[in-house]
């Protein structure tokens, strides 16, 4: 009875709003909570992201090194290997580097603004160029490709063929166009890069190569690069 007492004084002794303020916080809690939960969740979809692009990576590793080696029955498998590796991993590389948002586009927006400090076509193809020029290839060699120059349409990439092999049956890399994420196919069969054409393909590839960087790629103990050229607000 006295117990019974005791409690019904303490509850009467209570502020009117305690148990409105108590469910309050017990709601917060479940709140902040539900919202750990989430982010964890959140994290490991990313882990898994990222085990998926490398994966992706591998096998798009292991596509670019057979076709290369497929350019020339001289080309060295091993020199073909160590280019797809280098490229791949340098295009990964780079994605953190220049802080790509969005999209290719959008960071050469923000580079032409002065938020980047690189980031535009000509900055990818510059910087991949410079890490396989440490490879010295003498199976293979790197060519400056270029296509709708000094428009809004522009774009810059590399260009790898066998040795006394044309411009245009070589393959390109290109790390700008996938934000990091290394494109490569033959040059005659880029068909965001080609001549327009009401149906189907043209089969005309806008792919040309521009002599005064490619010099700068084949010439392995020289570090001088030429003038780099301004970007246009798409390339």
């Amino acid at each position: 009875m006295t117990s019974s007492i005791l409690i019904v004084l303490a509850t009467d002794a209570l502020p009117r709003n305690f148990y409105t303020l108590t469910i309050a916080r017990i709601a917060d809690r479940l709140y902040k909570v539900s919202q750990m939960i989430r982010g964890t969740c959140f994290i490991c979809a990313i882990l898994f992201a990222v085990g998926t692009a490398t994966a992706s990576d591998e096998r798009s590793i292991k596509e670019l090194s057979k076709a290369l080696v497929a350019l020339a029955h001289d080309v060295d498998p091993a020199e073909a290997q160590a280019l797809s590796v280098t490229a791949h991993t340098k295009a990964r590389s780079l994605k953190k580097e220049y802080r790509v948002a969005l999209n290719p586009e959008f960071t050469v927006f923000l580079y032409n603004i002065g938020m980047r400090k690189r980031g535009w076509c000509g900055h990818w193809a510059q910087d991949i160029g410079a890490e396989l020029k440490e490879l010295k290839l003498k199976t293979l060699v790197l060519h400056w490709g270029e296509a709708y120059p000094n428009t809004t349409s522009e774009n810059n990439a590399l260009v790898v063929t066998a040795l006394n092999q044309r411009f245009d049956e070589g393959i390109i890399l290109d790390g700008w166009r996938r934000a990091g994420r290394l494109f490569w196919c033959k040059v005659k069969q880029d068909d965001e890069y080609e001549a327009e054409q009401h149906y189907g393909h043209s089969g005309i590839t806008m792919w040309r190569e521009n002599m005064k960087w490619s010099a700068w790629l084949q010439e392995y103990q020289t570090e001088e690069k030429p003038k780099t050229a301004t970007a246009s607000t798409k390339s």
